[in-house]
Formats: C-alpha cells, sequence, structure tokens
C-alpha cells in the first residue's frame, strides 16, 4: 500500500506540473451545466437535480478517458517508463497508485459541476443522497478507467488522442447525458441502453433522486466492464510483452 501511494503522489505531481490537465477534464461538463443547464432546466427542481447528475457522469467519462486514454499512451513513449517496469517491487503498485491518482483527479473535475449546479440551479440533494452519489462516482468511474488503459495501452500517444476524441462525444450523446430522463429522441432511446453510458447515468439518476435502473441498462454496463477489463489487460500484456522482447 506504501509503495501505490508513493506512486499516487508521483503521477499526482506530474499532473499538477501541468494545470491544464486539471483544467481541461473540468471545462467541458462546466460548460454544458452554463450553457444547457442552467437555462433551461436550473429552475426546475427535479429537472436541475437529474441534470447535474448526468453532467456529473458527463465529466467522470471525460476525465477517465482522456487521463488514462491519453496520459497511458504518454508515459509508454518516456523513458521513465520501462525502467518502472524493471523495479522489484513489479506493476501492482504503479497501476494502482494510477487508478488512485486518477480517482482524485476525477473528483477533482466535478467541483465546478457540483458548484454550478448548487448555486445557479433549483437542485437539491439530501445529504444522505449526496454521499450515495459521491460514492457512486467511483463506481461509475469503473468503466471509463478501463476504456482509457484500453486506448492508452492499445495505441501510440498520437493516434490515442485521437480515438479518445472520436468515442467521448457519440457515448455521451447516444447515453442519454444531454438529454432529460427517457426524453431523448428515439433512436437515442433504443441505443442508450447497450451503451456504458446509460447504464453509469442510471446510476448516478438513482441516486440523486426517484428513477429506476434498467435491468438492460445495468447488465450492458457490467458487459461493458468485462469486455474493457479483457481489452485492457490485453493491451497492456502486449505491450509489456513488446518492451521486454
Amino acid at each position: 500500500m506504501q509503495l501505490a501511494l508513493v506512486h499516487t503522489r508521483y503521477q499526482l505531481l506530474e499532473i499538477i506540473r501541468i494545470p491544464i490537465a486539471v483544467v481541461g477534464s473540468a471545462f467541458f461538463p462546466a460548460a454544458a451545466m452554463l450553457f444547457f443547464v442552467v437555462p433551461f432546466a436550473g429552475k426546475d427542481p427535479v429537472g436541475a437535480t437529474f441534470a447535474t447528475a448526468a453532467m456529473v457522469t458527463f465529466s467522470v467519462m471525460s476525465a477517465n478517458i482522456f487521463q488514462y486514454g491519453i496520459g497511458v499512451a504518454e508515459d509508454r513513449d518516456q523513458p521513465w517508463n520501462p525502467y518502472t517496469r524493471t523495479l522489484p517491487a513489479g506493476p501492482a503498485p504503479r497501476f494502482a497508485g494510477r487508478v488512485l491518482a486518477g480517482l482524485v483527479l476525477t473528483y477533482l473535475s466535478l467541483v465546478p459541476v457540483v458548484v454550478i449546479g448548487a448555486t445557479l440551479t433549483a437542485a437539491t440533494i439530501t445529504p444522505a443522497a449526496f454521499v450515495l452519489a459521491a460514492a457512486t462516482v467511483a463506481v461509475v468511474s469503473v468503466p471509463f478507467t478501463l476504456m482509457g488503459l484500453a486506448i492508452g495501452y492499445a495505441l501510440p500517444s498520437k493516434a490515442a488522442i485521437v480515438v479518445a476524441q472520436i468515442v467521448f462525444f457519440p457515448l455521451a450523446f447516444g447515453g442519454g447525458l444531454l438529454s432529460a430522463p427517457d426524453e431523448a429522441p428515439g433512436f437515442i432511446e433504443v441505443v442508450a441502453p447497450y451503451l456504458p453510458t446509460r447504464g453509469a447515468v442510471e446510476l448516478m439518476w438513482a441516486a440523486v433522486g426517484d428513477y429506476p435502473v434498467r435491468p438492460l441498462s445495468l447488465a450492458m454496463l457490467v458487459v461493458w466492464i468485462v469486455v474493457l477489463a479483457t481489452v485492457a489487460a490485453w493491451a497492456y500484456r502486449r505491450d509489456e510483452g513488446r518492451r521486454f522482447s
């Protein structure tokens, strides 16, 4: 555990040295809150609460896909990365440190969204629901962490940037993050349950309000986690083999 915390500190210091990395992960969700949620749903307590939860999910997805997808790919190009793989501690502390640092960055990226929701909208939430929502953030970050790792280990840095950008908005739009619950266009409602973003946002909606999670959305979220974990593990092993072959 101590070694994992050392790697966490190293990862956080690397991120802090480039503040735009933190600002960038929070910018799009905060901008979406200001331009779409505040003017259109800000005065409706229920609508604003669900919209804020959707933007929290949006922020979780943004922070993890871009941080891991681009960050891991860039780290693989650095001389320091192959060296750390030769250390006797093994890959587990390094991997745990990266995940813990990513979780810290994820929560930091949520601060503007939560502040905007609390001060500029009529969104309401009980203390118990707030704690539940905070815990749910860690759960819904899992598929997007795995997706970022799969991209980062499978692709070179220039390709990872493009792929992360390509998958980001279709997943957000297709999962219904930019629409009120069950009010997305018809084709979105058909596609959404099969995307990881839908299962994630439904868990967030259930945490902050009275929303029933659909079994199909939850089942597909589990399927996505299994598939993405398999792909990420394969990409890591392939990259590891290339380094030492």
